[in-house]
């Protein structure tokens, strides 16, 4: 037996394809509630006191427990209570709550470094509370953090392929798959690698020269 063979690593090459384009599916879309959730968060935590403390303790509770244990709860626990949601469903929303708690650290460090005498000029001028933070605080927030947002959603492209516990066909899923049919793992999971080192490394280049232009948090 060879230890490569180019005609099976072709032959496994489209399934590979669409496995890796489920991944990009479930990246962004946690990204986008990572990223609104994350902000929502953050500006709870400066609300009153009893939301706050509330929005506190949910934080850490999720912070603190892996995410792996989030997505078999909310696959298996959930029909529990009557609510079944499809595998990429709940892979989605698993991966955007998780990184939404670590998004808003980075909110609530980007809100902090905004000047107080830019929230003391709108309490002077007697701006709406939302007005104070769609119109002074978050513009000046949020271009802040943006390449340490960058550097959550390259590691929640990584942690996509928990998603094979739950059947999710991401392209590790695919991998193994291939893997398992025809017995030969070294090319399926071979490939599955440099398919994540060639958009992961670029995507880390563009955040470090966006770290570079608008400095981190």
């Amino acid at each position: 037996m060879t230890v490569w063979d180019w005609n099976y690593a072709f032959s496994i090459l489209p399934a590979l394809i669409e496995g890796l384009g489920l991944t990009l599916v479930a990246t962004v879309l946690g990204s986008i509630v990572a990223m609104l959730l994350g902000l929502v968060f953050a500006v709870l935590q400066r609300g009153p006191r009893p939301v706050a403390i509330v929005v506190r303790l949910f934080v850490e509770f999720v912070r603190s427990t892996p995410l792996l244990v989030q997505i078999f709860f909310l696959y298996f626990g959930l029909p529990v209570f009557g609510i079944v949601l499809p595998g990429l469903a709940v892979g989605v929303i698993a991966l955007g709550v998780h990184y939404a708690c670590y998004t808003s650290e980075v909110y609530r460090a980007g809100i902090d470094a905004v000047p107080r005498g830019q929230w003391e000029a709108a309490t002077a001028l007697s701006l709406p509370r939302s007005r104070v933070w769609t119109g002074v605080v978050l513009p000046q927030a949020v271009p802040r953090v943006i390449p340490a947002l960058g550097n959550y959603v390259i590691s929640m492209f990584k942690e996509v392929p928990l998603l094979v516990g739950i059947s999710v066909l991401d392209v590790v899923g695919r991998a193994e798959e291939a893997g398992n049919t025809y017995f030969r793992y070294v090319e399926p999971y071979t490939m599955a690698g440099l398919f994540f080192l060639l958009l992961s490394y670029p995507a880390s280049l563009l955040v470090r020269r966006l770290e570079r232009r608008v400095g981190t948090i």
